[in-house]
């Protein structure tokens, strides 16, 4: 096919309002290392949703093209791509990608963290006034820079659940590693009931987790918990005190030896040690404001609680993801994460839906008009 000079794409250019779609110019060829995609398939984050709402922001960010679980079809590629694993990229390959990192400062070379990278860039982190233009999912076509981390997609994996790893899957796996996984038998508490507390849910309940408990909200939300593996839930909706009660008498009155916060709730962290057993261990993975409540670091002493962050996620994070999914295909009912897939045109109404927590994933076809 020939190599498109322009993409349409749905950008924000205020928080709060409507995207726009807008024309944006594509490289005239890739860079050595590069490629153009054809996006196929855009799911929604609920890092989109704080984007757009503004809830997470910095000066000079906008306009941008939101969307960074994304899987595309390469049109063009430039000399020497290869994916993570070594592997020849070619037109017609079907790619997923991650952020882009230097491998040169202290996080990339002596570190070795490719999430402590100082100049790691998402493609909804470029603005969309500026070259490259296009790198983020909410477009029909995506530069993915030379630094970014690709990877090839296996045929068994559809495009939703290959699209859902490049975030959402892979940060609820990173979580798990980072505390060691969970122990078999053991207690588990998943704080939050979106999508990365749904699938850290089936991720418990995979692993040998003798008892998972759930806690969210609404009660639909609780209700497809169970679905993916929970064995109790519990609704926030009678008070952070109650929960608590709740999570200790679920669990014997001595809580929970593994706790991981996917909600990000101001009162998540002080809930989270509460009702953490002796030597638990707490996961904080979705406190990405800075308006939590204090912890009780008397409890975390007297408990001696090891207490974890976890950010989001590296290729390695999303190799794993695309691996578990081929493992357990079958297993959970994956397509219950999903919505019906739209055109670039209903983002907009998706990402609305997504804040009033109508929807768990939007996913956005941008072939579709």
């Amino acid at each position: 096919m020939d190599i498109p000079s322009s993409t349409r794409a749905a950008v924000l250019t205020a928080h709060g309002s409507a995207l726009e779609l807008i024309d944006l110019p594509l490289p005239v060829r890739p860079e050595p290392g590069a490629a153009l995609v054809r996006i196929l398939c855009t799911t929604l984050c609920g890092t989109d949703i704080e984007i757009w709402s503004g809830k997470m922001s910095f000066p000079g960010m906008l306009p941008m093209v939101l969307g960074h679980e994304m899987v595309g079809e390469i049109v063009a590629v430039g000399d020497d791509a290869r994916d993570a694993l070594g592997r020849d990229l070619t037109v017609g390959d079907r790619i997923g990608w991650s952020e882009s990192t230097c491998g040169a400062c202290h996080g990339c070379a002596v570190l070795r963290e490719p999430v402590a990278c100082s100049h790691r860039g998402y493609g909804f982190l470029q603005r969309s006034d500026a070259p490259p233009y296009a790198t983020a999912g909410l477009s029909e076509y995506a530069y993915v820079v030379p630094h970014a981390a690709k990877l090839l997609l296996p045929e068994s994996v559809p495009d939703t659940w290959a699209a859902m790893a490049g975030c959402a899957a892979k940060t609820v796996l990173r979580a798990f590693s980072r505390v060691g996984g969970v122990r078999p038998g053991s207690r588990v508490v998943v704080q939050g009931s979106g999508a990365l507390g749904l699938f850290a849910t089936a991720v418990a309940h995979l692993s040998g987790a003798g008892k998972v408990i759930t806690v969210g909200a609404p009660s639909t939300r609780l209700a497809l918990a169970r679905e993916f593996g929970a064995d109790a839930t519990v609704d926030i909706a009678e008070g952070s005190e109650a929960t608590v009660a709740q999570v200790r008498e679920l669990t014997g009155g001595h809580g929970a030896d593994l706790v991981l916060d996917f909600a990000g709730a101001p009162s998540v962290g002080r809930e989270a040690v509460e009702m953490a057993a002796q030597r638990g261990r707490v996961v904080i993975v979705g406190s990405t404001g800075p308006g939590s409540e204090a912890l009780a670091l008397g409890t975390v002493m007297g408990k001696e609680l090891s207490i974890v962050g976890s950010l989001n996620g590296d290729i390695a994070d999303y190799h794993d993801a695309i691996e578990f999914f081929t493992s357990f295909p079958e297993r959970m009912p994956w397509d219950r994460l999903f919505g019906p897939r739209v055109g670039l045109a209903e983002a907009s109404a998706r990402i609305t839906a997504m804040s009033r927590h109508e929807e768990i994933k939007a996913v956005i076809d941008p072939r579709l008009t």
